[in-house]
């Protein structure tokens, strides 16, 4: 069983990484400003259980081979945190591709589509797939129980925080249309805020101890 205190901690970091427009945001956004709120629910589902296929990766393929190495462990820590200040730097960097949401207008796609499309979108997001591969992990207790079942508890975690956020922008974007559009700088501020928010966290894992 995952402790609280790195339950938390994990929700906590997962929270800042989840919030911050990436692919699955900007897929979600794009749908509520093309088609509406309909449209980006079914999406950001589609793009949740997508993100569920890294989470069952890191369960299955990382957890004996962790629980058996502390300096496999250190590595992941490591590269964790160096994705993270690089993922927090390029956000700043790009923070103009937020923008691009606004640009989708094509014609109202089916719901089988728009779920096989999110879950495209969901399983190969790479700020997904790097964040449960090598951050996740550490916030795991070795001694606490097995790693595999602890993986999977916090992946659980970051699901439904990514459920709850996607959510929350896809309706914003659905109900205030003409306030994004008017001026795209908005989501330019959003991503430059958030990306120092990302370097904050990756300072953060590389200074936190294994445990």
């Amino acid at each position: 069983m995952v402790p609280l205190s790195h339950a938390a901690a994990f929700a906590a970091a997962a929270l800042v990484i989840i919030v911050i427009p990436g692919p699955n945001v900007l897929f979600a956004i794009g749908r509520a400003l093309a088609h509406g709120r309909r449209a980006a629910i079914v999406s950001v589902l589609g793009a949740m259980a997508g993100s569920a296929v890294p989470v069952l990766g890191v369960a299955v393929g990382l957890g004996a081979i962790l629980a058996a190495s502390a300096i496999l462990m250190t590595i992941v820590k490591v590269l964790g945190a160096g994705y993270l200040i690089y993922l927090g730097v390029m956000a700043i960097r790009e923070r103009k591709s937020l923008a691009l949401a606004l640009r989708a207008a094509d014609a109202q796609p089916a719901t089988r589509r728009m779920v096989r499309q999110g879950f495209i979108v969901g399983a190969t997001n790479p700020k997904t797939i790097v964040f449960f591969a090598a951050v996740l992990p550490q916030f795991a207790a070795p001694e606490a129980g097995a790693l595999p079942a602890q993986f999977l508890t916090l992946g659980a975690i970051a699901l439904a925080i990514q459920f709850l956020s996607d959510t929350t922008w896809a309706m914003v974007a659905g109900t205030a249309r003409t306030w994004f559009a008017r001026s795209p700088r908005r989501l330019e501020a959003i991503g430059g805020t958030g990306g120092l928010m990302i370097i904050g966290v990756g300072a953060s894992v590389a200074l936190s101890g294994n445990s």
